[in-house]
């Protein structure tokens, strides 16, 4: 399985929650199914550059939410998830929004540039409104 997880030092989030919140999105977008193994702690960290305790409160957190199983022996498992609520993909979409926005402002792009990506990225006509 190769995992595509990336920590952004630049972000003011926490590492550990870039890192939960890019997990937890994989699994409720069903690119990490149900039983599939999340790479142990001590690998994740090296390959990220980070403290192993980042990872454990990551994988703690996913494993709170429901979203893993964590077990000394078999590491930590993709737990099957039930589809996301209407008020939780909203909430993502508007996570990934304000991720977005934040982004684009940072790069020095106007409202207008950003929105005209978002909306070839979409396929959408932003003429056609």
């Amino acid at each position: 399985m190769t995992l595509a997880v990336r920590v952004d030092p630049a972000d003011p989030t926490p590492p550990f929650e870039q890192l939960r919140r890019q997990l937890a999105e994989a699994i409720q977008a069903g690119a990490l199914t149900a039983g599939s193994r999340l790479p142990p702690v001590r690998q994740l960290a090296g390959d990220l550059g980070l403290a192993p305790g980042t990872v454990m409160r990551a994988y703690g957190e996913l494993a709170a939410s429901g979203l893993v199983v964590a077990g000394r022996a078999r590491g930590t498992i993709v737990a099957a998830v039930a589809a996301p609520t209407e008020a939780d993909r909203r909430r993502s979409i508007a996570q990934l929004a304000q991720a977005y926005a934040g982004e684009a402002q940072r790069l020095g792009a106007s409202p207008a540039e950003a929105l005209a990506a978002i909306s070839r990225a979409l396929g959408v006509d932003a003429g056609a409104r």
